[in-house]
């Protein structure tokens, strides 16, 4: 027997408060100039949302708050209820609570009930390893419809009160790099309007032997350790890694589908930064793609961003097309892609 299509009903995402520009930026951390020159070279984005006020360093949106918002957005879409649901799956590696699980919060405000949900703890490939869990289920006799969420609020680790001008560019990096946000999708076995087929995802860890590129520590009061820093990054090991696992992932998709380069029509590349995104897509050299990319706008969001990336194709994808999204986590180094078909 055949497994059934799954399908790619709709997606809703959702930006806390307005846009933050550079410029606020510089302005708030009381900077020069050349530091707004700096994010545009080195990082590549423009603007980024924050679930907290960056003058007063008050949170303004929990997780649960977005990844609900975002969560009936794609249900409305879809144009079904939350009892049509059959689990709950959320991607994120900043929940509001070590328990109870967010996942379940957002259940409960939804109005979902007597369904499977699974969290899953991860970084910029969350999102793909929930879409991969959903699949899975989905193929299976057991379910027929999903909820797949990815979502990601810095505020827990982000400092309004720094003093930018003592930090190296090491450090300086993730106060520029971050944004918050959310999204979802409803994956099903029954097609809807403009509804792709969901053909093929791919959860990969590649990190034997290899260091961490990125840690978040998680604090309670009896492991804080004085001078530690919550978030670091190896961005040097980052920018050799990750253009060379897209291009695995990448051909690794193909192969997997039987299908050849010029038989793909856009490319959803991983969304480290702006600047990331032009070495991953000149490292793959495949001009004829059309990108689909919103890091410089919204900034890293983290299992937020493939869903922001998969609003924006949907409605451009035609019968026959075919687009390759990947994502590539540098924690302890996890390639992730997915493919899709307009049919």
């Amino acid at each position: 027997m055949e497994n059934p299509d799954i399908h790619v009903r709709s997606v809703g995402t959702i930006l806390p408060g307005a846009p933050v520009t550079n410029t606020d930026l510089a302005r708030h951390f009381d900077m020069t100039a050349s530091f707004e020159q700096w994010i545009d070279t080195f990082v590549g984005t423009s603007t980024r949302h924050f679930a907290f006020d960056l003058g007063t360093g008050k949170r303004l949106y929990s997780l649960a708050d977005l990844a609900t918002e975002a969560g009936e957005r794609a249900l409305a879409g879809a144009g079904i209820g939350p009892d049509d649901l059959d689990l709950i799956v959320l991607g994120t590696w900043s929940p509001d609570l070590l328990i109870p699980a967010t996942v379940n919060v957002v259940a409960d405000r939804l109005g979902a009930n007597r369904l499977a949900t699974f969290q899953l703890q991860s970084g910029c490939a969350g999102a793909i390893q929930a879409l991969d869990v959903a699949h899975q289920l989905l193929l299976g006799s057991r379910h027929r419809t999903a909820l797949v969420i990815g979502a990601d609020t810095c505020a827990k680790h982000y400092r309004t009160d720094l003093d930018l001008r003592t930090m190296e560019p090491a450090r300086l990096i993730n106060t520029v790099l971050f944004g918050d946000g959310a999204g979802a999708t409803v994956l099903s076995r029954e097609p809807g309007p403009g509804s792709a087929v969901l053909r093929r995802v791919s959860v990969q860890m590649v990190g034997l032997g290899r260091p961490p590129g990125q840690t978040a520590e998680w604090f309670g009061w009896g492991d804080q350790i004085p001078d530690h820093l919550p978030i670091s990054e190896d961005y040097k090991a980052i920018e050799e890694h990750v253009p060379t696992l897209t291009v695995e992932m990448f051909q690794e998709l193909l192969d997997d589908l039987g299908w050849v380069e010029d038989e793909a029509d856009y490319l959803l590349p991983p969304q480290l930064s702006g600047q990331m995104t032009d070495r991953i897509t000149a490292r793959l050299d495949m001009p004829h793609l059309h990108e689909v990319s919103c890091v410089r706008q919204t900034g890293n969001m983290g299992n937020a961003l493939p869903f922001f990336q998969l609003e924006r194709v949907l409605p451009m994808m035609t019968a026959g097309d075919r687009a390759l999204g990947l994502a590539i986590e540098s924690s302890k180094w996890i390639k992730a892609g997915y493919a899709l078909e307009k049919i």
